[in-house]
């Protein structure tokens, strides 16, 4: 259950309050009397007046404090004016109101100057609290003076604002897990952080067990079989081999594909690119560690921190002062035609043998588990998570793929392309983006479903609901079969008759922020897309120094110019 803010419960009670008013004079109705009502009427007000002068006076008392858990819940510019909007069919007293808000104005007098001091000061420092929420405003529940939305169990939901996202330790985190980018630069702050982990932080360090196996922090490689340039090479490294070599027999090694990390990890810390983090996201299958990424890649628009005071920015982590960025993943199941019969027969084989007695139906189950032994191992429904996108294509085949598309078991539409791009809102700025999709935030709940090159002028790029589930499969009168990739691995062949079934995942991606949510997206858009970026536009005064008609000036110049060039 999400925790609430004191904005959000502020608002879910004056919520209540006008549920509660709304429904008393429904059940009152005609039976209550003008009296009666302009009593319910007054005591409303009075609850909203001093709710508001609480909620302002609880604010105002903690100044600072308020917002040292960094952004904040709740829409308060919004919340601050709807605290005294009636609703539209209940008469309102102007006065009253003005009296209220007047009274409140003059009781909050002597702590303006102590809010302007600490706005002062959030202005030098250049960080601001957050006014609004991130989520969009809570739709007003009654239409018209007769409509409203059924109340039922599944209406009641609670969803955290996004930028109160932050990061909080149960307990002291222990072990760290260090992803670095096969590259001799990084090989350096991988040395740095990780001894700095070790010695300073004592935390138990984890490494991919092919890091051992890089010659470039070996010293038992036969340098008489290497070329000269990683001869030069490796004897550049040799202050940082000896570093690494010290703690080698402290680190602890896994594989990728044989060990399972699940509950082992406390912490992640990616040197690289984006592929460090997309790796990351694969290595953890379900739950996923909360994620530090360095930038020390290529393009680095899921990597907002830089490795100059890595010691600073990684003690602040440690510390649980870093905002979150819930980067939601696709679960992604393919469902073979052979799995399906043989799931349908077993099916069918259970229900017709439900009346029989214990005897025949226990030699019935040694049969099926006989049988299926024989067969192989029975149908699995291991999932896929991807982060980026899960993409459709039709592979080396000339022909075009010819895909169907079914959204919650209804048919919408096929693709006749060169295939069909599944992704994420983090995925949008990736391989979505170059077929023409919209750039999305990755708070965002949506799906992405982003044709291939389409034989079709008219088949845009279409946004679904993140709790969809989709279904895709290859036409029945399609020519060919297609190729699947999973964040541009576990390439596998789809046949007639396969489906795969997409829907969002109930494990993101927990990715730690520099700054905020919007502060480090914009910033990737800008420095990693280079996004709106272009010769900027002159003004009217720079075009009318040029080109004014009644600057004598100009025209001789024009002149004297066209006679030198005759």
């Amino acid at each position: 259950m999400a925790c609430l803010s004191d904005i959000d419960l502020a608002t879910l009670h004056q919520h209540r309050l006008e549920e509660r008013f709304s429904y008393k004079l429904a059940w009152s109705g005609a039976g209550a009397g003008l009296q009666q009502q302009q009593q319910q009427l007054t005591h409303y007000n009075d609850l909203l007046v001093r709710h508001s002068a609480s909620l302002q006076r609880q604010r105002l008392s903690k100044s600072g404090g308020y917002y040292k858990s960094g952004a904040r819940t709740g829409n308060s510019s919004s919340g601050s004016s709807n605290k005294h909007q009636q609703p539209d069919n209940m008469p309102t007293s102007q006065s009253q109101q003005n009296s209220s808000n007047n009274n409140d104005r003059n009781n909050s007098m002597d702590d303006e100057d102590e809010r302007d001091n600490y706005y002062r000061s959030r202005r030098r420092s250049g960080t601001w609290p957050r006014t609004r929420s991130l989520n969009a405003p809570s739709p007003f529940q009654q239409f018209g003076p007769c409509g409203r939305i059924m109340k039922n169990s599944a209406m009641v939901m609670q969803i955290q604002d996004p930028a109160s996202q932050r990061l909080t330790w149960y307990k002291p985190p222990l072990t760290v897990l260090v992803i670095k980018k096969k590259d001799s630069q990084v090989l350096l702050p991988f040395v740095q952080l990780v001894e700095w982990l070790v010695q300073e932080k004592h935390m138990v360090v984890w490494v991919e067990s092919a890091v051992l196996e890089d010659k470039l922090l070996r010293d038992d490689v036969k340098l008489e079989q290497e070329s000269a340039k990683f001869r030069g090479v490796h004897e550049k490294f040799c202050g940082v081999r000896a570093r690494f070599l010290a703690l080698r027999d402290k680190l602890v090694t896994f594989k990728d594909g044989r060990d399972d990390l699940t509950d082992r990890i406390d912490f992640i810390v990616c040197l690289g690119g984006d592929g460090t983090l997309l790796y990351a996201s694969q290595l953890f299958q379900q739950s996923v560690p909360p994620v530090m990424a360095f930038y020390l890649g290529s393009l680095g628009f899921l990597t907002p921190f830089q490795c100059d005071n890595f010691q600073e920015q990684v003690t602040n982590v440690l510390e649980g002062h870093a905002a979150l960025t819930l980067r939601s993943r696709l679960r992604c199941v393919i469902h073979r035609k052979g799995e399906r019969r043989k799931e349908s027969l077993q099916q069918q084989q259970s229900a017709l043998h439900i009346g029989l007695q214990k005897s025949n139906l226990h030699r019935h189950m040694n049969n099926v588990e006989f049988n299926s032994n024989n067969n192989g191992s029975p149908p699995s429904s291991n999932s896929i998570l991807v982060l980026n996108e899960v993409v459709i294509n039709r592979g080396p085949s000339p022909y075009l793929s010819n895909i169907d598309i079914f959204l919650d078991g209804k048919y919408i539409t096929s693709v006749q392309g060169d295939g069909l791009i599944v992704s994420t809102p983090t995925g949008s700025t990736a391989y979505a983006a170059a077929a023409g999709a919209s750039i999305i935030h990755p708070s965002v709940p949506a799906i992405l479903v982003t044709p291939i090159c389409p034989h079709s002028l008219s088949f845009r790029p279409i946004v679904v609901p993140a709790g969809v589930e989709l279904k895709i499969s290859i036409s029945p009168d399609s020519r060919n079969t297609s190729r699947v990739s999973f964040d541009g691995r576990n390439d596998q062949e789809l046949h007639h008759g396969d489906s795969l079934r997409v829907t969002t995942s109930i494990y993101p991606v927990p990715s730690i922020c520099s700054q905020d949510q919007i502060t480090d997206w914009f910033d990737s858009l800008a420095e990693g897309l280079h996004w709106n970026v272009r010769k900027r536009q002159k003004c009217l005064d720079e075009l009318s120094d040029l080109t004014a008609s009644g600057s004598e000036d100009k025209l001789d110049e024009f002149d004297y110019l066209k006679i030198y060039d005759e």
